[in-house]
Order: structure tokens, then sequence, then C-alpha cells
């Protein structure tokens, strides 16, 4: 699946129905920054809406997947089947960005333990302070990353 050919290919369906991404964004009710992200490559539309977009677009879920027109129009999975593999893709990068959370806050649990061990001398004392200010760092980094996965989560019921 290529981001950028399936985010022209819906700049081309959606300019070819006479719409600007506003007018797309207010019949799926999202924003048109989010189409206009679609439409770069930045990011892919959500299987929630990935039906009612082609039906807006009038066009197929395998031709906006492949980001071109199937002359045959005989895809190679159908609609549910397409939906489901994008639902899971979704899933896997949220679980992604939840692990990157726990993670990120224990490097800095540890990094807040090991900078508590120095400390003496100038540079044992910058060290520490140093090691102290990426632990600190690292943890709201981590605590960012799980409430992105929260506010996600909590959107999507």
């Amino acid at each position: 699946m290529d981001q950028i050919a399936t985010g022209k290919f819906i700049t081309q369906k959606r300019k070819k129905q006479n719409l600007t991404q506003e007018q797309l964004a207010g019949r799926l009710g999202v924003s048109n920054k989010t189409i206009s992200k679609w439409e770069t490559g930045k990011c892919m539309p959500d299987y929630s809406i990935i039906e009612l977009l082609c039906k807006e677009l009038n066009t197929t879920l395998p031709e906006l997947i492949n980001g071109k027109e199937n002359e045959k129009n005989i895809p190679a999975y159908d609609n549910k089947q397409i939906v489901e593999m994008i639902k899971e893709i979704q899933s896997l990068k949220n679980t992604k960005i939840l692990f990157i959370g726990f993670i990120l806050l224990i490097m800095g649990g540890i990094m807040l333990a090991l900078s508590q061990m120095f400390g003496g001398t100038d540079i044992q004392d910058f060290l520490s302070g140093f090691m102290l200010g990426i632990s600190i760092s690292e943890m709201l980094i981590g605590v960012l990353f799980l409430s992105l996965y929260l506010a996600h989560n909590k959107r999507k019921k």
C-alpha cells in the first residue's frame, strides 16, 4: 500500500467530483486538514470512514488502496476484508505507540536511578544533573505517548 499513490488518487477523484477539501471533509465529518494529510500521503483514512470515502469519491476500496483505477475492476479482496486489514494496521500502530510510551517511562526511571549514583566532583555533579534532565524528558515523552494512546482509544468508542 503506497500512501503517496493513494493520496494522489484521492486528490484526483475529489477534483473529478468537483469537490474542495472542505466540502469532502464536511461530507465525511472530518477536518479539511485531515483530507490534506491523506492527499499528501502523511496518513491514511481511518477504517471507520474509508467506505464512506469511497462512496463520496465514486470509487472502489481496492482502487483507493492501490491508488489507481482498475480497468478490470476485479478486486483481490472484498471490501470487508480490506476494512479489516486497515483496522488491524491501525491497531498495530496504536500498539506501537503504547509500547514506545512504556519503554520511555522505564528508561526514564532507570536514568533517574542512575543519576542518583553520581555526585561529588563538579564533573560528576554535571553528569548527575544531565542524566536527571534526560530521565525527566524521557518520562514526560512517555506520558505523552500514553496520553495519545488513551485519547485515540477514547475517541474510537
